[in-house]
C-alpha cells in the first residue's frame, strides 16, 4: 500500500490495487451497519412510545416497575405508581418496555372443596375415616395390612 501512495505522490500510475477496493468496501459496510442499528433503535423506541398510555404497566431502564398514572409530553415526564399511593416521576426516555400485556396470566379456577377432584367412593371413605376415633383407625389399618394372604 505504501508503494501505491508513493507512486501517486511521484505522479506515476500504479497498477490496480485490490486491497484499496476491499478497504473501501469494508468502510462502506461499517457505515451502513451503524446507520441500520440507529434506525432499528429509533423504531423500537417509537414503538414503545406509541404503547405508552395511562394504566399501562412499564419497566424502566433501571429496573423500576410501575403503572403509568399520567404522561406530560411537553416536559417528557411520566408519573408511575410503583405501589398503592406511591408515585414516582421519571423521564419518558427511561421507559425500557411495556410489560402490561405480557404480564397477564390466564386465570385458573380452583374448586373450593375436594369432592370435584377425587372419585366419589374415595370421598366417602375419607369422610368415614374422619368420623372414626384414632383407635378405630389404627385397628382398621392393621386389619388391612394383616388381611388374608393367598
Amino acid at each position: 500500500m505504501t508503494d501505491y501512495v508513493l507512486a501517486q505522490a511521484a505522479g506515476g500510475k500504479a497498477a490496480f490495487d485490490p486491497t484499496m477496493l476491499i478497504m473501501l468496501a469494508a468502510f462502506g459496510l461499517l457505515i451502513f451497519m451503524m446507520m441500520r442499528g440507529r434506525k432499528k433503535a429509533a423504531k423500537a423506541q417509537e414503538e414503545i412510545r406509541s404503547n405508552l398510555a395511562p394504566g399501562a404497566e412499564v419497566m424502566t431502564q433501571f429496573g423500576l416497575f410501575g403503572r403509568i398514572v399520567s404522561i406530560d409530553t411537553e416536559e417528557n415526564k411520566i408519573v408511575l405508581e410503583v405501589s398503592p399511593g406511591s408515585n414516582v416521576t421519571v423521564h419518558s426516555q427511561t421507559v425500557a418496555k411495556v410489560v402490561g400485556s405480557e404480564a397477564a396470566a390466564p386465570v385458573v379456577e380452583v374448586p373450593n372443596d375436594i369432592s370435584s377432584l377425587t372419585p366419589a367412593e374415595s370421598v366417602d371413605s375419607a369422610e368415614a375415616a374422619a368420623s372414626e376415633s384414632p383407635e378405630e383407625t389404627l385397628r382398621r389399618l392393621n386389619n388391612e395390612d394383616n388381611g388374608p394372604k393367598a
